[in-house]
């Protein structure tokens, strides 16, 4: 056979294993809600969760045992604040306490009885803040409340006992060392935008080995692995099945990636500073990981479920590992390891430092190596697991051939032994 004959078949069989692989994303409901509804709808719930991006109006509950007119101009300061909300007052902090048991408030202030007297004595004051920690949001609320209202008291105070002339020299009194705080990557300090960006980015990996594995499965329950690919036509070309399936999901994944990354952030002004030939240079070699990757994973599964119980108990382990909700330089140097071996430990890196940080791809190029790696990696993987597989499939097909010749000798020789009789 001419090299052009192998060229070809290898083509035809490539493209028949990739009509087979459509034809099952959107015939499997299973598939089909995680590889096209789930990318599509999920970015939007949690999105539209986090789009408000800080808490406002964090009840809190007020002990103040002062009752002077200091306490209550710090109550009314505290109010006016959009994040804080003042909706009740409590007789000693026991009442207090209760009412955060019971989750009517978030957090207590207590203004001790000898609040104003300390301050007429020009002696320091203390005004004690109770949180409830479960939410860091909530906690960032009230106690950054309280700071700004005590620091402005304090401003409005030391104007007064300074005995100065003019606003320069109040200036200069209540603030010598004068700062600018700009939050930088995130303007608004929101949660949208921290944390936004590299879950989407996680999506796109769990997904995609959940449509793989549920489709793998599916075929491993029904005894029918070689559905997609003949055995008598394409046995010994194992490379033209993972290109044949990989050409699928990539096909797929190119427009949910594209939704996620450029689309998403926008409906919902999240920031998105990357251009879009770094973000092409990024999503190639990362679908190209996450694809086998979920392939290699997906040979491992031998029911539906296992593959939505394994990406479940994962997802948050990953978002944790990636850096970005917890920083990379206090992970463990063994967990590290492990988060190498996932391709969504880089893509995220890579795309929340672009995306986010307003980096090129010359800032990123450790982890579009380390992405290339994966995709080499583990399609060498998958092609030996695949391998083996087709392989025992084959075998267990010849086992049913022979144990079918053998049943119909055995009904022939029944038959000619009932004829003669």
């Amino acid at each position: 056979m001419s090299i052009f004959h192998k060229i070809s078949n290898w083509f035809e069989d490539a493209a028949y294993i990739w009509r087979q692989e459509i034809k099952q994303v959107f015939r499997d409901e299973g598939v089909l809600i995680f590889c096209i509804i789930v990318p599509l709808a999920y970015p939007l719930l949690y999105s539209w969760i986090y789009n408000n991006e800080v808490v406002h109006e964090v009840p809190v509950v007020v002990v103040d045992q002062s009752h002077s007119q200091l306490s209550r101009q710090f109550v009314r300061m505290c109010d006016a604040s959009p994040d804080v909300k003042i909706i009740s007052y409590a007789e000693d902090l026991d009442d207090a306490q209760s009412l955060v048991s019971r989750q009517f408030v978030k957090g207590i202030y207590l203004i001790p009885s000898d609040f104003s007297t300390k301050i007429n004595r020009m002696e320091q004051a203390v005004i004690s803040v109770y949180c409830d920690m479960s939410l860091m949001l909530t906690y960032k609320a009230i106690y950054m409340t309280s700071m700004q209202v005590s620091q402005a008291m304090g401003a409005e105070i030391q104007k007064k006992v300074s005995g100065n002339y003019t606003d320069r020299e109040d200036a200069i009194t209540t603030r010598p060392l004068d700062f600018e705080d700009v939050p930088a990557f995130n303007p608004a300090g929101g949660y949208g935008n921290f944390i936004i960006p590299g879950v989407l980015m996680l999506i796109l990996q769990q997904t995609l080995v959940l449509g793989i594995g549920l489709a793998a499965g599916t075929a491993r329950e029904r005894n029918r692995y070689s559905d997609l690919v003949p055995i008598n036509r394409c046995y010994s070309g194992v490379y033209r099945i993972i290109c044949g399936k990989a050409l699928c999901y990539l096909m797929v994944y190119a427009v949910m990636s594209a939704w996620l990354t450029m689309v998403v952030p926008r409906i919902f002004s999240f920031i998105s500073l990357i251009q879009w030939q770094d973000l092409l240079a990024l999503m190639v070699p990362y679908l190209l990981a996450c694809v086998f990757f979920g392939m290699t994973v997906s040979c491992l599964v031998h029911y539906r479920e296992n593959v939505m119980l394994l990406m479940v108990f994962i997802s948050l382990p990953l978002l944790f590992m990636t850096g970005v909700s917890w920083p990379q330089s206090n992970i463990p140097g063994a967990w590290q390891g492990v988060s190498w071996l996932f391709p969504s430990t880089f893509g995220v890196r890579a795309f929340v430092r672009m995306n986010t940080m307003g980096g090129v791809l010359s800032d990123v190029v450790s982890e579009i190596r380390c992405l290339w790696i994966q995709a080499a990696a583990y399609f060498g993987f998958a092609c030996i697991v695949y391998g083996v597989q087709m392989r025992l499939t084959r075998r267990h097909a010849q086992e049913r051939l022979e144990v079918l010749r053998k049943k119909r000798e055995n009904r022939l020789l029944l038959k000619q032994k009932v004829e003669r009789s």
